[in-house]
């Protein structure tokens, strides 16, 4: 009886079909590419810009500060945070109103977060940071 080989010799002819299997990976990597930035590339950023003549009236600016200790207030006044609130409601419903907000170097973030969370709650949409020039030196 005549035994069989454990491996069979290739044959010396060539092979007549093309492997598909390198092509389709290069179009699946090239569909997920476009699935990625078609998005990015179609999203939009909406800007409110006045008409032509249009007069440009500069915002009425208030400033909402944040001392050290925690404590608020408008305009250097002192204010109770239970009256914030008010405040901000008012600043909203003004058209050409802008908020600033200015912080001590030593105020708690927490502090800073919890107002903040205030401000977004109201529905402020013209918000400015101001005196941050200072923290440019900390950042480097």
């Amino acid at each position: 009886m005549r035994r069989r080989p454990a491996f069979a010799i290739p044959s010396s002819q060539p092979i007549d079909t093309i492997n598909i299997t390198p092509l389709i990976d290069v179009m699946l990597v090239l569909l997920i590419m476009f699935i990625i930035t078609i998005p990015i590339a179609t999203h939009s950023v909406k800007i409110d810009l006045p008409r032509e003549g249009e007069p440009l009236t500069p915002p009425r600016v208030f400033t909402l500060g944040l001392d050290s200790a925690g404590r608020v207030s408008w305009d250097g006044a002192p204010l109770a945070e239970s009256a914030l609130p008010a405040r901000l409601a008012a600043v909203k419903a003004e058209r050409d109103a802008a908020l600033q907000i200015r912080t001590e170097s030593e105020t708690r973030y927490e502090d800073f977060d919890r107002v903040l969370a205030m401000v977004k709650g109201a529905g402020i949409e013209r918000l400015g940071f101001v005196d941050n020039g200072r923290y440019v030196d900390a950042v480097r």
